[in-house]
């Protein structure tokens, strides 16, 4: 099983997305961070879980889904790198 690693700009997008929540209520701002985090913990045991991300179509970007949010991923080995959380309704481009 390998481990979960988060790089600096998704853990930023995790800041900027409680900022934002937080300008309405700091205690939700803080669970769905929490949410945000805790939904990547299965992907240690299971990387392929989630689907692959279709604007990218490599079979190692994958991407799980806290709604509205896509949590978009990397397998690299037997480990998991979140690169990047953005809204759902945001027209993404890689």
């Amino acid at each position: 099983m390998g481990k979960v690693i988060w790089s600096p700009s998704s853990l930023d997008d995790v800041d900027e997305i409680a900022e934002y929540i937080a300008r309405d209520s700091i205690d939700r701002a803080a669970l769905f961070a929490t949410r945000l985090i805790e939904a990547t913990d299965g992907l240690a045991r299971l990387p392929e879980s989630g689907r692959v991300i279709p604007e990218i179509g490599d079979d190692f970007c994958r991407e799980i889904f806290v709604l509205p949010y896509r949590i978009m991923y990397r397998i690299v080995g037997k480990d998991v790198w979140i690169t990047g959380i953005v809204h759902g309704a945001r027209n993404w481009k890689p």
